[in-house]
């Protein structure tokens, strides 16, 4: 339904590809996924499909993408701020924050109220005056997908339509796109969700210091997708291996063989002559090389860092959880000892983003312990204006470039401006801080939400590894199982433990 031929994409500011000689359709019953590292051009694919104007400040864009006909849904990766102060139901009778209600379309918020419903959203969102901006995050991807729904697209394009959603709508959107009758293409760095619903892979990747592109394309499921790729790695490389074992064997005879000619008789020069050229020869041949991967992040944990066992980090008691004046959970409690890795889940819009605040600002002074932490909106941590090694060299003592290098940043990042990074690559910025000061409690909010599948298995085994202590939230079941030893449900009415992810039992 949608065809691209010979599609290629260039960044303006330097030239290098995201994207070359890409061809592909996207057919009835596709559900494909785009996978790679932060910075790969999976947004940018997405938003050359669905408006190529997008794309026209920062990239340069040849051969075609065929759409004609097609209503496209699409989700992006965050809803603008320009809706920020407008009222909920005003975003479904507009489709820009400055047009005219389109009056037309209340007959139409009946299905969307179904919709909502199914989303775990409380119908009277639409009645009762609430603007966009006091939304959650979990709470606007929401809107985002129920006006899509609504409007009966041809095509979804999902831009990480994982994130921020709380566990029970991921189940949910799990069987939307399993039963949806429009292909989808979406973006998504929840391995769980990727195994559940792909039947196709595109991996954009970047290789050669990032100086080239490739692209795969793979008509299998997720998982099947990365035993291939292991198994194709492993492969090459063993070949290369055997290759270079040989080389040198070659080698090896062919000098003693040289150095046997030149002590019986150093005159025979016709000898010499044609050994030198057959050692030339050997050593000009195709050579069987490792497969140049883009490799995932290798970062380490400062030796030392915990908290020792017992220690009293959190004795937290909150009557109101509040916010703007609004009640969100009453009757919380929370005891955390070193070196506890606890998560806390609950639906969207129940207040764990204000909670963690809450709990930052009643640690961050303390002496005996030193806190690190990771919001959900990285932009409070970090100033936008500043170059991404700037933000990690007010820290002695440090090789911040081979530190950024472990995260995959190439050089050109490394001295950019933290607003043109990715998400990903801010997350990673958070990340390597509480690294390099050596904190040893970390409170992380979403940790894993804009990091590539590929990359957040070796970050949950860091975390994992972790000797202090984590407080989190999440809804990424793979890091609720791997990393947290306890799990909390916030709810109106209190803080409640559930089940562990290790037990297999979802809470």
């Amino acid at each position: 339904m949608i065809e691209f031929r010979d599609v290629s994409i260039f960044l303006l500011k330097n030239e290098r590809p995201l994207l070359k000689n890409f061809n592909f359709v996207l057919n009835k019953g596709d559900k494909i996924a785009i996978i790679g590292e932060e910075g790969n051009g999976k947004s940018t694919l997405l938003k050359a499909i669905y408006n190529p104007q997008d794309i026209e400040s920062y990239c340069h864009l040849s051969g075609f993408i065929n759409t004609k006909g097609l209503k496209i849904g699409y989700l992006e990766q965050q809803l603008s701020d320009k809706w920020d102060n407008l009222y909920v139901d005003e975003y479904f009778l507009k489709d820009n924050p400055h047009d005219d209600i389109d009056y037309d379309r209340y007959n139409k918020l009946g299905d969307i109220l179904k919709i909502l419903a199914d989303l775990n959203i409380k119908t009277n969102i639409l009645d009762n005056k609430q603007k966009i901006s006091s939304l959650s995050g979990g709470e606007k991807v929401k809107l985002q997908l129920a006006k899509i729904i609504a409007s009966s697209p041809d095509v979804l394009l999902l831009d990480e339509p994982t994130n921020d959603l709380d566990i029970e709508t991921l189940e949910w959107l799990e069987l939307f796109i399993n039963d949806a009758k429009q292909p989808v293409l979406f973006i998504s760095h929840d391995e769980t969700l990727l195994e559940n619903v792909t039947n196709g892979i595109i991996h954009l990747e970047q290789i050669k210091k990032k100086k080239e592109a490739r692209h795969v394309i793979a008509p299998v499921s997720y998982c099947e997708y990365v035993i291939q790729r292991k198994d194709e790695i492993n492969k090459q490389n063993q070949l290369a291996q055997s290759d270079s074992s040989q080389y040198q064997k070659e080698m090896f005879i062919l000098k003693q063989i040289k150095e046997e000619v030149r002590k019986a008789n150093p005159e025979r020069t016709n000898r010499m002559d044609a050994l030198i050229a057959q050692e030339k020869k050997l050593a000009n041949r195709q050579r069987i090389l490792k497969m140049d991967v883009e490799e995932v992040v290798n970062i380490k944990l400062v030796d030392g860092v915990s908290v020792p066992r017992g220690k009293v980090i959190l004795d937290y008691q909150l009557d109101n959880l509040n916010i703007k004046g609004l009640t969100l959970a009453t009757n919380i409690n929370l005891n955390i000892t070193g070196p506890e890795h606890i998560a806390i889940i609950g639906q969207n819009g129940v207040g764990k983003t204000t909670l963690m605040r809450q709990i930052y600002a009643a640690l961050k002074d303390r002496e005996d312990i030193k806190v690190g932490y990771m919001p959900q909106d990285y932009d409070e941590m970090l100033n936008l204006n500043q170059r991404a090694i700037d933000f990690l060299t007010s820290d002695k003592n440090t090789n911040v470039r081979t530190l950024l290098g472990s995260m995959k940043f190439t050089s050109d990042e490394v001295v950019s401006k933290i607003d043109q990074l990715s998400n990903g690559q801010k997350a990673k910025l958070v990340l390597l801080k509480m690294i390099i000061e050596q904190c040893n409690v970390l409170l992380l909010d979403e940790p894993t939400r804009n990091l590539s599948p590929l990359t957040n298995p070796a970050i949950r085994e860091l975390l994992k590894n972790f000797q202090g202590a984590i407080i989190s939230i999440s809804h990424d079941r793979k890091y609720l199982a791997d990393v947290c030893d306890l799990i909390y449900e916030l709810k109106s009415d209190g803080l409640y433990m559930v089940s562990s992810y290790k037990t297999g039992k979802q809470p």
